[in-house]
């Protein structure tokens, strides 16, 4: 297995300079071998470029940071929706219960024929 490299991080000077060789019709193959950045990468920028000009190409990548699940918090549910839950939890389980228990007999009243 292949161990992760650093990640490289590109100003949006270097960005620009590559999406304007791209733009004046460059090939990408051969643009990507040069700067040693994936193909896939280039397109992305040069939409990005496309789309919102040089903001375009200082935005991070990745999910945006907010407030993580585990720091949020949590407010109980009323009384009534656990009391729901509770229920509706007991009825699957009995759900699973009649489901077996149907199979079970299906294969002994099988079994007393052969």
């Amino acid at each position: 297995m292949k161990g992760r490299s650093k990640l490289r991080v590109f100003t949006v000077e270097f960005k620009a300079q590559v999406v304007q060789h791209m733009m004046a019709g460059e090939s990408v193959s051969q643009l990507g071998r040069e700067v040693k950045v994936k193909r896939s990468i280039l397109y992305r920028w040069r939409a990005a470029y496309q789309k919102e000009g040089l903001e375009g190409l200082g935005r991070p990548r990745g999910r945006p940071r907010g407030p993580s699940r585990r720091n949020r918090p949590v407010s109980p549910p009323p009384a009534g929706e656990e009391r729901i839950r509770e229920l509706e939890r007991k009825v699957g389980q009995q759900a699973l219960v009649i489901d077996f228990l149907q199979r079970a007999c299906k294969r002994v009243k099988l079994g007393f024929r052969n």
